[in-house]
């Protein structure tokens, strides 16, 4: 029996990455899964290698609040129900000094990661209370725990979210609604690879080993890492866990 049978996701930023390994992960479990995501041919590509009972690919951008209310009310219907709200969708914006940071990749940042999350969230609401409550995960970074430099952007954007978990978490409580935050540290994904090409001075493998040696497990994420965290997160296992966030990151914050 799955963790997951008779349980409709929603899961955004889909199409590759840690949004197309929890698409796997969660359908393996038992799940009817839509997988949201910008690229529209990415996202139908995940769902057509999806096991389970069945999948459905949807193009919106989190940023336009129409377009995902579009996406999560055709999910709804189309998969019968919704239970879970996987806000992946992320971006990172803005590397180099606080100085040279403009005003765009500030937006960007902002727009996507905190903004597509509250956007998202507005319009699973009405599913998830028709549905007697279920369980929401934001996709938040350990950025959101330390000091990263030349990421003020991004660790702002990620701050932010934790904020807006622990709130959402106190407002929808009494509709049975969890709330809860992974933080993640450097995951092999496409878009932590101008990260490690940054750290690596070009040559990302450089960078992965660099940043691995920050880890005490030796080595960085990778997207099933992340995606069995959301797992437990958005099954019911975690039922007496909300406002939580799980730090998944080789133990980088303890040292």
């Amino acid at each position: 029996m799955g963790r997951l049978d008779g349980k409709v996701a929603v899961i955004t930023g889909a199409a590759s990455g840690i949004g197309a390994a929890a698409a796997r992960l969660f359908a393996a479990e038992g799940a009817a899964v839509a997988v949201v995501d910008r690229d529209a041919d990415g996202a139908g590509l995940v769902v057509e290698r999806l096991p389970g009972p069945k999948g459905l690919a949807l193009a919106a951008d989190v940023t336009d609040p129409a377009a995902v209310t579009e996406a999560v009310d055709r999910a709804a219907a189309t998969l019968g129900r919704l239970d879970v709200l996987y806000n992946n969708a992320g971006v990172v914006a803005g590397f180099g000094p606080i100085a040279a940071l403009t005003a765009a990749d500030l937006d960007l940042c902002l727009s996507v990661n905190v903004a597509g999350t509250v956007f998202c969230t507005q319009a699973a609401l009405p599913h998830l209370r028709a549905a007697g409550g279920g369980s929401i995960v934001n996709q938040s970074s350990v950025a959101a725990l330390v000091g990263l430099p030349q990421l003020a952007a991004y660790c702002a954007s990620k701050g932010a979210l934790l904020a807006l978990t622990r709130s959402l978490a106190a407002e929808l409580a009494a509709d049975g609604i969890r709330v809860n935050a992974i933080c993640a540290g450097t995951v092999d994904t496409p878009m932590a690879r101008p990260l490690l090409e940054l750290r690596g001075r070009g040559d990302a493998e450089q960078g992965a080993r660099v940043t691995a040696e920050r880890y005490p497990l030796g080595r960085i994420g990778t997207p099933g890492d992340i995606a069995r965290a959301a797992l437990f997160l958005a099954s019911d296992e975690s039922s007496f866990v909300t406002g939580s966030v799980i730090t998944a990151d080789g133990g980088m914050t303890m040292v």
